[in-house]
């Protein structure tokens, strides 16, 4: 990683998991490391790791008031890292009434993102998964109310629509001629407690997969995620993942997704959607 003295990253759900491993390599690089989280408790904990050059911000991004909060007291930063989650949980309703993970994964970081874009100077950096090719997107019932919900499905699609708000902001971007980027990373099979919430015997499992040699340490998963959001090669509307093992473990590399995430009519659909649920309308 290049020295990240003098540069400024927000990163969400920097309290644990991936998140927390990104904010102590960036802080351990120099970089000023906000760490926007929802549980500011855990939060400070790893901020006192990194020290000084660290501060906790709360952000709860399964409400939009705590959204536009955190914005209205936003002073700027070089990078974004769209990073907090949950997934494959029971059928819960965010602040808003919106289906959990697309809430909270998508709608949420599209909200942040919205709002402080033209504050950000650099980059924007959002993590999307593997699981994006499980999804079935249906941008008219994105909140599950004709559905049967299906959890794994649900966060497929929080995954995909993360994957598509990155790959667009690009275009928009580049179409504007900013000097800014945006990419997406994700994480390959990082052993995290991100799988172990579903609150079902998938916990167990997960828990077993995380002890095999497939599954790579927090610090690793984390690693494409941080040549998205400093290194001079990376390069916007590219998406980054572990090159080895199907993607699911070793060095970053430019990764493959589904062809869906390019299909230009369904992106500007659910970016319209996205402004209408959220009320942010996204100025490039």
């Amino acid at each position: 990683m290049p020295d990240q003295t003098g540069r400024r990253v927000v990163v969400t759900g920097a309290n644990s998991g991936l998140g927390e491993q990104m904010a102590l390599a960036l802080g351990s690089a120099g970089a000023e490391v906000t760490l926007a989280c929802r549980n500011v408790d855990k939060a400070q904990q790893v901020a006192e790791k990194i020290g000084d050059n660290a501060r906790v911000a709360p952000l709860d991004l399964a409400d939009l008031a705590s959204v536009r909060a955190f914005a209205d007291s936003f002073d700027g930063a070089d990078v974004l890292i769209n990073n907090a989650g949950v997934m494959a949980i029971p059928l819960r309703r965010t602040a808003d009434g919106y289906e959990m993970q697309i809430g909270t994964n998508f709608l949420g970081h599209f909200a942040l993102t919205g709002l402080i874009l033209d504050r950000i100077d650099d980059r924007v950096v959002t993590m999307s998964s593997l699981m994006h090719k499980s999804a079935r997107l249906d941008v008219d019932d994105l909140n599950w109310e004709r559905r049967k919900y299906n959890r794994w499905t649900a966060y497929g699609d929080s995954k995909l629509a993360d994957l598509m708000l990155a790959l667009e902001l690009a275009d928009r971007l580049a179409g504007a001629g900013s000097d800014k980027t945006s990419l997406a990373a994700h994480p390959g099979y990082a052993a995290t407690e991100l799988q172990l919430h579903t609150e079902s015997p998938v916990d167990w499992v997960m828990k077993l997969g995380n002890m095999t040699p497939i599954a790579q340490s927090a610090a690793e998963g984390a690693l494409p995620a941080l040549f998205a959001a400093t290194s001079p090669h990376a390069a916007n509307g590219e998406y980054y993942g572990p090159k080895n093992f199907g993607g699911m473990r070793g060095a970053p590399a430019v990764a493959g997704y589904r062809r869906a995430a390019d299909d230009a009519e369904l992106r500007q659909k659910l970016w319209s959607a996205a402004e209408k649920l959220t009320g942010v309308t996204v100025e490039v």
